[in-house]
């Protein structure tokens, strides 16, 4: 147990803490810029089980902030390479990697086996789709995001409000690290307390991270946040599907301008034309993007003038 020796010596964690968190299980959501120091540091902390969900491989242009990879782990899938170093960093934590994105068809298994779930994705479909999930099984999602120089982390769900509280208005565009740039500090110190909102739950502290936001602006050396409890939920949200939960009968649109339809039953219209859109009736529509930003915004204008089932489909390759 000298392992463990320096955190056990805090009165919050002792003998009895450090057993809770052998005995825990994470679900991580992403391996890239908040993963990395999440994993890190959940993994040095002893929590006995972490299965880690990330579809993506291992690339050059992104080392900078995921110092976790080597260069001769380029082109290798994130979740392997990171298992990979975790097992060597701690054996006692056992890491479940699965090369796979995570969608609302296979969220309800993996979040329903966590204690505690941690968002280190980067779309809007993840996001979302792990609150919904989260929310209905009562299980609590630390939450993050990081851009530029700035970031935020908060505890949502598992008797706190969920991440659509509150955000309940999306960005008509959303930025990307490719597009706005990004520092690996600033997603390192998000991570960080993402993990350490997570150990916190794990350890039953208080007070309780859950309905706690924290933001970091490293442009002007400021940190903030509030408590968001008592946030309102939103009326009629816009559920995510998988694409195996598409039906024959469903009206499929492809938001995107810049690919062809994904499949031969999806008409292309731009998000523009959302407003004046007459679907048949008694169908769904579903609305597909990349991230699900355009399709969510899309749906929401779609709702103003329409009563019908609307679903909402990112598109992850």
């Amino acid at each position: 147990m000298t392992r463990y020796a320096r955190q056990m010596v805090l009165p919050e964690i002792g003998a009895q803490g450090q057993a809770r968190l052998a005995r825990a299980h994470v679900l991580v959501v992403g391996a890239g810029g908040l993963g990395v120091p999440v994993l890190q540091y959940l993994a040095g902390a002893g929590v006995g089980q972490i299965t880690l969900v990330d579809g993506d491989t291992v690339a050059a242009h992104n080392l900078h902030r995921q110092p976790l990879y080597r260069m001769d782990q380029i082109g290798q899938p994130k979740a392997l390479a990171a298992a990979s170093v975790l097992q060597s960093l701690n054996p006692e934590t056992d890491v479940v990697a699965q090369c796979d994105w995570l969608d609302p068809a296979n969220a309800p298994r993996l979040v329903g086996a966590a204690d505690v779930v941690l968002d280190c994705a980067d779309t809007f479909a993840v996001s979302l789709t792990l609150s919904d999930t989260c929310c209905d099984r009562g299980k609590p999602l630390i939450a993050a995001s990081a851009l530029a120089l700035s970031g935020y982390v908060a505890g949502c769900c598992g008797g706190a409000p969920s991440l659509r509280a509150i955000f309940p208005d999306l960005p008509e565009r959303g930025a990307t690290c490719a597009t706005a740039g990004v520092m690996g500090p600033v997603v390192g110190t998000i991570g960080a307390l993402q993990a350490q909102m997570a150990l916190s739950v794990l350890l039953g502290l208080s007070p309780s991270p859950l309905g706690q936001l924290v933001s970091l602006d490293a442009a002007r050396w400021r940190m903030g946040g509030f408590r968001f409890d008592g946030a309102p939920e939103p009326d009629q949200p816009l559920p995510f599907i998988a694409r195996s939960e598409i039906c024959a009968q469903d009206f499929l649109i492809d938001l995107r301008h810049e690919a062809a339809p994904f499949c031969a039953d999806a008409r292309h219209i731009p998000p523009d034309a959302i407003a004046t859109l007459a679907p048949p009736a008694g169908a769904r529509v579903v609305l597909a993007c990349a991230t699900g930003l355009r399709a969510h915004n899309a749906g929401q204008l779609l709702q103003t003038h329409w009563r019908g089932d609307i679903a909402l489909l990112a598109l992850t390759d």
